[in-house]
């Protein structure tokens, strides 16, 4: 069911895409554009359930991997992944987003096969060591390649799609990122199932198959090494049609040359050093203030897709068992919702700008915190959709800011070290989350949702603070197309 409606989804999300085209391009560039960003997406896609497979692996393990463990690996993790960016980000500048794809495509899987190898020695008795330790390096050497994805991405997306319609690639962005959530955990809770020693999967040729490759050598531990191994295999193929299709500008596929009216438009010409690079982010009280935003939206972000899904497994929600059983595919579902809401509105009715969507959505998730934080244990139903909304406002966020504002401000010439410093700070909002909610959670879950709420108002504050900000070169297209309809 949940794969009849992602694949749904995804049919709604390719036609609103060559329906949306409000700069009037020919059917050729539309067509190649989507050549372009489809298998470049849906390798971010499986980069995502190359990441959160962690999440499925921890409740699969039991006591083996306690919360406190958990929440110091995934810090480990996210830690590395902000603090990738400074190296990556403007390397990705250099080298371009299908080489940068294609780094983080192949060097995941090897992590992940890595992971999947490591699991396997410690559930079979083969090697006794320090799970904290293990899991943290090699989750770490993950999340360092995980790094290169979202800046690969943006990066492409920076010279195909003009900044009138980046609201809706971010929307796409958004749509991207549920379905990857969806892959990691529905489709990884069904490989947990599929290789259970008991057998909880319906038997399937694809599940006898998964099991008969990974349940070897042993029939009484389950072989939940597979979550790690199937993402891996994954990603080598989506490499390969990277490697085939992807183009990283219009010029390179023969078309003219298109230009986006972002922060460089009309500086093309000009080449910076990786610190130079970083210097103008840093310096930039925009991009520092956008940065922020998106820390309070990690906080908030994985605040909720990570620990709703431990919370629900270990207190049993009564009447809203739906939410757990269904969490990949309602986080893929309101996720899509999200990232439309937030694009859609910035492009049509704030032309462009892309904060006062994120202050409407920064405000709710503060409502639907504190719905949490009264209804916790009272109410299963109003905790399980109050997170479902959570993360649908979120993802909006995410989409507007990492994926949209960093690119618009940054410009072509400098959108993977923006985007990258951005989201870097996402994942520094999603260890300070971990550290705490590790902690927290395991002395009283009422902290949870407490601990979120403040975050949510810092978010909205900031975005208040840029209300009004466009790019320079974005305002002058604008006041151009306004002329010539007067």
């Amino acid at each position: 069911m949940g794969t009849i409606v992602v694949t749904l989804s995804l049919a709604a999300i390719v036609f609103l895409y060559f329906y949306n085209n409000p700069l009037k391009h020919g059917n050729w560039f539309m067509m190649r554009r989507f050549i372009n960003w489809f298998p470049l997406g849906m390798t971010y896609a499986f980069l995502y359930m190359g990441r959160y497979n962690l999440n499925v692996s921890k409740n699969a393990l039991g006591n083996l991997m306690t919360k406190e463990d958990f929440g110091l690996i995934f810090a480990a993790g996210t830690v590395t992944y902000a603090l990738s960016f400074l190296i990556n980000g403007p390397l990705v500048d250099k080298i371009g987003g299908k080489k940068g794809i294609l780094i983080s495509a192949i060097g995941s899987s090897v992590a992940n096969i890595l992971l999947g190898i490591l699991t396997y020695l410690i559930l079979t008795g083969k090697l006794h060591m320090n799970i904290v330790v293990a899991f943290s390096f090699l989750y770490s050497i993950n999340m360092y390649f995980q790094s290169y994805g979202a800046v690969s991405i943006i990066k492409v997306k920076a010279y195909w799609f003009h900044v009138r319609e980046r609201g809706v690639f971010g929307a796409i962005f958004g749509t991207l990122i549920s379905f990857g959530v969806y892959f990691a955990f529905d489709w990884g809770q069904a490989i947990v199932n599929m290789v259970k020693v008991n057998g909880t999967a319906a038997e399937t040729w694809i599940s006898s198959a998964v099991k008969s490759i990974f349940a070897v050598e042993t029939n009484t531990v389950d072989a939940v090494w597979a979550v790690f191994f199937i993402p891996g295999v994954i990603l080598m193929v989506w490499a390969l049609l990277d490697w085939l299709l992807i183009k990283d500008t219009p010029e390179e596929a023969n078309f003219p040359h298109f230009d986006t009216h972002d922060a460089s438009s009309g500086k093309m010409d000009e080449e910076f050093s990786a610190m130079q690079l970083l210097k103008r982010v840093f310096s930039s009280p925009l991009m520092i203030t956008i940065a922020f935003i998106e820390l309070t939206s990690g906080v908030l972000r994985n605040g909720i897709m990570q620990w709703y899904f431990i919370f629900a497994k270990e207190v049993k929600q009564p009447g809203a068992e739906f939410f757990l059983e269904n969490w990949g595919l309602l986080l893929c579902i309101f996720g899509i919702i999200g990232g439309f809401l937030g694009g859609l509105i910035s492009d049509k009715y704030f032309r462009s700008r892309r904060a006062p969507p994120v202050v409407f959505l920064s405000a709710f998730m503060f409502i639907m915190a504190l719905l949490m934080a009264i209804f916790l244990t009272s109410s299963p139903v109003i905790v399980g959709s109050a997170a479902v909304l959570i993360s649908m406002a979120v993802i909006g966020v995410h989409s507007l800011m990492s994926g949209t504002a960093a690119a618009d401000f940054g410009g072509r010439k400098a959108t993977a070290t923006s985007s990258g410093i951005v989201d870097g700070f996402v994942y520094l909002g999603t260890g300070i989350q971990s550290f705490s909610l590790g902690y927290l959670t395991s002395w009283n879950w009422h902290w949870w949702p407490i601990f979120l709420m403040p975050f949510a108002l810092i978010g909205m504050y900031l975005a208040i603070r840029i209300w009004k900000e466009l790019p320079e070169a974005t305002k002058r297209y604008i006041a151009e197309v306004e002329n010539r309809k007067v």
